[in-house]
């Protein structure tokens, strides 16, 4: 493992650029700019659902808890949520491959189910749930020819 660091911040849209600039103080070298870009999105996509649906009915001070793990070949975010559980597979399997771009939902499921090389979503003891996003790459020389 190179690094793990975790994060709790209240259930709040306004959150987001917290949590974003949070992940971005993470970034390994070595990290493909793509893989980071896929990771960063889900972690937004991640992040507004659990604002937007898990949370939906608790008060704003709820707590999200997102972690972040990079190991030599592999980036893993959890985000943990207080809400009610639902079945990711059967939702992802709902969706269409192709999302209306003008639909009001749907694509943030979708684009990390299309980037994620694991996508889970799991009720814990502690009557918590967590989305799990694992990312596998290959390192980037830090070599760079002349």
């Amino acid at each position: 493992m190179l690094r793990s660091e975790q994060i709790q911040v209240d259930t709040q849209l306004s959150e987001l650029n917290h949590v974003l600039a949070w992940f971005d103080s993470l970034r390994c070298a070595g990290i493909p700019e793509l893989v980071w870009l896929q990771c960063q999105l889900a972690l937004a996509e991640g992040f507004t659902n659990a604002v937007r649906h898990a949370h939906r009915n608790r008060s704003p001070d709820t707590p999200i808890e997102i972690s972040v793990t990079i190991f030599k070949e592999v980036l893993e975010i959890q985000i943990w949520d207080c809400g009610p559980t639902f079945n990711l597979r059967k939702m992802l399997e709902a969706i269409p491959d192709e999302v209306d771009r003008d639909a009001a939902g749907g694509r943030g499921l979708l684009l990390m189910k299309k980037t994620a090389d694991i996508l889970d979503y799991r009720r814990s003891p502690d009557q918590r749930n967590c989305l799990l996003f694992v990312k596998h790459y290959t390192r980037q020389d830090l070599a760079r020819p002349d």
